[in-house]
């Protein structure tokens, strides 16, 4: 059995839409009733033998199950799929159809959980996951059955051959004791997977934001493609209980769009049906920051997820992946005495030609000349001081450098009259 058929078995089983009410684990699952964990199932040679096709001729072959106990044991049939590609299968993405040889009159079904394809069949008295939705194999006897499996006109391109194990989802079957076929698909194909990854391109400070810039990378390998676009969702999370006010963005159709949240869930712009190897990787740039309404208020390591999976049908993610980045808050201070920084429309009295005044702010200098309009300059405790026409200071010392100037002259005009009358 494969490994990813002994984790389908841990799933929860599903019926048509239905889910059934029962939880299984083939490896450590508790035994069944009266620790009767014995049953062993029996597959015979499909008939005709050969590959399947898609959309073609279906194959058959008998399922008997066997109690080699002196006591009765109830069986809970559960086939199993474990397909080989990347591609999840829909329900009718295999042919399925299960027959009473030796057994009670039959009905089968298929249904899906996590993603697994489940086949199960029950009682036609009853019902699947019910009280009469299972066989009792008696004392030392068997039932028997015949199972037909095909492939649906839509199984996966880029998915190849695929087996089938017949186990049980009450545990009934012994540890070991599940038996199971391998189906060629025709045509032969080399199987590949689908990787994702992220590449953290910057963090830091941009603009007036503190952004982190990175870009999410997919990439299918092997032959055949996916029939469904892809769908993707992000998720965000960071230490502690604080809200973040996560800002998420996306480079697509030439320009950087939102991204809502639903659910604490991000949804990206789908790939195309059809993507494979011959498509290369496909980059989506992504940039993260913290909106205004954040709680965070130091560097914080935040975690995004991508979670890929089928658009339609069959949503059970096939792929995940995740990074780490640090983001820093931006908070603008705001001061409470600022004075106004809008210049006035009255023209400037300054006389044409005035002396330096130089103006000291904690460890700021700043000369103003002439009749510059505004000059803007730090005081040390943030706050802004604004000089020149839009502001009384400017006018009064345009009006303190005229007395100057005419206290000079008034000097002057007394020292030659002193002489003169000498």
């Amino acid at each position: 059995m494969s490994v990813r058929t002994a984790a389908a078995i841990a799933v929860v089983a599903g019926v048509v839409t239905t889910l059934l009410p029962f939880s299984a684990t083939a490896a450590s699952a508790a035994p069944a009733t009266d620790d009767h964990a014995v049953l062993r199932t029996e597959m015979g040679a499909p008939v005709p033998s050969g590959p399947l096709t898609r959309g073609g001729a279906t194959e058959s072959f008998d399922l008997t199950v066997k109690n080699p106990t002196g006591k009765a044991v109830t069986y809970n049939p559960w086939m199993l799929v474990d397909p080989n590609g990347p591609s999840r299968l829909q329900k009718d993405d295999v042919v399925f159809k299960v027959e009473a040889v030796d057994a009670p009159a039959t009905k089968s079904s298929i249904g899906q959980q996590d993603g697994g394809w489940q086949g199960t069949f029950f009682p036609a008295a009853g019902e699947p996951g019910g009280d009469k939705g299972g066989f009792d194999i008696p004392a030392n006897g068997k039932m028997t059955w015949k199972v037909t499996i095909g492939l649906g006109a839509n199984y996966p391109t880029n998915d190849g051959d695929f087996s089938l194990s017949a186990s049980s989802y009450n545990n009934s079957v012994a540890p070991g004791g599940a038996d199971s076929h391998t189906f060629k698909v025709d045509p032969q194909i080399k199987t590949g997977e689908l990787k994702t990854w992220f590449k953290q391109i910057s963090s830091g400070k941009d603009g007036q934001e503190q952004r982190a810039y990175l870009d999410l990378n997919y990439q299918a390998t092997g032959d055949g493609t996916f029939g469904t676009a892809l769908a993707t969702s992000l998720s965000l999370s960071h230490p502690g209980e604080q809200e973040a006010d996560f800002r998420v963005q996306a480079l697509f159709d030439g320009r950087w769009q939102d991204l809502k949240a639903e659910d604490s869930r991000y949804e990206l712009p789908q790939i195309p049906k059809g993507f494979g190897a011959t498509a290369g990787v496909h980059t989506l740039p992504l940039r993260v920051s913290l909106g205004n309404h954040t709680k965070l208020t130091k560097k914080t390591t935040i975690t995004m997820e991508a979670e890929v999976r089928h658009a339609v049908g069959n949503s059970y993610a096939l792929k995940t992946s995740s990074v780490k980045f640090p983001l820093v808050p931006f908070a603008e201070t705001v001061p409470t005495d600022t004075p106004s920084t809008t210049p006035s429309t009255a023209p400037s009295t300054v006389p044409s030609v005035q002396p330096a005044v130089a103006t000291s702010t904690g460890n700021t200098n700043v000369t103003t000349t002439g009749t510059a309009t505004t000059t803007t300059t730090a005081t040390a405790t943030g706050s802004l001081a604004t000089t020149g026409a839009g502001s009384s200071t400017g006018l009064y010392a345009g009006l303190a450098a005229a007395l100057i100037v005419v206290g000079a002259a008034a000097a002057w005009l007394g020292r030659r009259h002193r002489g003169l009358s000498a």
